[in-house]
């Protein structure tokens, strides 16, 4: 019998689409978000997607003789909460803001942004939402989303769940980066506010909702006008466009330091020169309620907690004691509620970090 050839199609032949590969859903999708990229549009890149890669025009961004910063990073198990909840529409924010967070802090302006979004079977609404997070995120950076990659990987993924990661580039003029090398004991290091756990710790945040027994949709013991999932779900500050604010207004800020995984322990002394460190006064500090919350349901000590989670302060900036009027003035004029939280000091050989007071949570 005649075996059947190339050019003799199979009528039980498989396709991709039975293998668990929609790449019809996956074209739906692209078309459904080219609206939400446009609207990311900056000097330097025209906000659209489709082709094999994006472009930049520095130039037209205004840069003269710019180093570039890249940072990558995603959003861990607070993406399990997302899921959980179906809630989806805002951990795209979150995404753009463990970034490009990372950038400014360098001294560093984001231009664009590159998302990879992952899941077993794609829900063309569902990566909409995450989409439209990721382009609410990067318009509050002030960053164009040039483009990204949607996999549809059946097998890899349990079912519902889906998997981020971002990619975001900056610049910064020659002679501008962060830290500067005159960082030195004596300098305040001033907290910015967060607005909630952001994207730390959350295996240990879900960890604490199962121990204390309440579901997602119950209300938050931390904040009783909303769902709990919803509450932990606030999405991470982006403090871009205030700081590059202020670094373009006052030449005073020495150092900015994002506090995320690893909290105060591990994030102030990334930006410290050999032989300081930082002694924050704890007391000076105002932990939004969902921290008590953790603390007491966890019975979590005070050092944890700090090595942990941002506990209310997403970002510091450290100044010379004589700037402080004048960042903090700066600081407001940009939206924020700066306070001072420590000081820089000498560490030969001990903690890189000292405290005195007590969080009071």
């Amino acid at each position: 019998m005649p075996q059947s050839g190339p050019e003799s199609p199979n009528p039980n032949g498989l396709t991709y689409a039975q293998a668990g590969v929609d790449i019809d859903a996956g074209n739906a999708m692209v078309e459904a978000i080219k609206p939400l990229v446009r609207t990311t549009r900056r000097p330097g890149a025209d906000g659209s997607i489709g082709g094999f890669g994006g472009l930049f025009d520095l130039k037209a961004a205004g840069y003269t003789d710019p180093i570039l910063v890249a940072a990558n990073d995603g959003v861990g198990t607070k993406l399990k909460v997302a899921v959980e909840t179906g809630r989806h529409d805002t951990i795209g924010i979150d995404l753009v803001a463990m970034c490009v967070n990372d950038l400014v802090v360098q001294g560093a302006e984001p231009l664009f942004f590159l998302d990879y979004y992952a899941t077993g079977k794609l829900n063309p609404e569902e990566g909409a939402l995450v989409v439209q997070g990721i382009v609410d995120g990067c318009r509050q950076a002030g960053c164009a989303l040039l483009g990204g990659e949607t996999a549809e990987m059946p097998g890899l993924y349990a079912k519902g769940d889906y998997d981020l990661a971002g990619f975001a580039v900056g610049a910064a003029e020659r002679g501008k980066l962060l830290p500067r090398a005159d960082i030195a004991p004596g300098d305040a290091i001033l907290g910015l506010p967060s607005s909630g756990v952001h994207s730390n710790g959350f295996s240990l945040v879900r960890r604490i909702v199962a121990l204390s027994g309440l579901n997602w949709n119950a209300i938050a013991p931390f904040a009783p006008d909303r769902q709990l999932g919803a509450a932990l779900l606030e999405p991470t500050r982006i403090y871009v466009r205030q700081l590059l604010g202020v670094l373009r207004r006052t030449d005073a800020i020495k150092g900015l330091a994002h506090i995320t995984g690893g909290g105060f322990t591990e994030n102030i002394p990334r930006v410290l020169p050999p032989g300081t460190g930082a002694h924050l006064n704890l007391s000076a500090i105002a932990p939004p309620r969902v921290f008590g919350w953790l603390s007491r349901v966890g019975a979590i000590e005070e050092a944890e907690m700090l090595r942990t989670f941002n506990c209310g302060i997403g970002m510091v900036a450290i100044v010379a004691a004589s700037e402080v009027d004048n960042v903090t003035e700066a600081l407001i004029a940009e939206g924020e509620t700066p306070v001072v939280i420590g000081e820089v000091v000498a560490a030969d050989g001990g903690p890189r970090v000292t405290t005195s007071g007590r969080l009071p949570l």
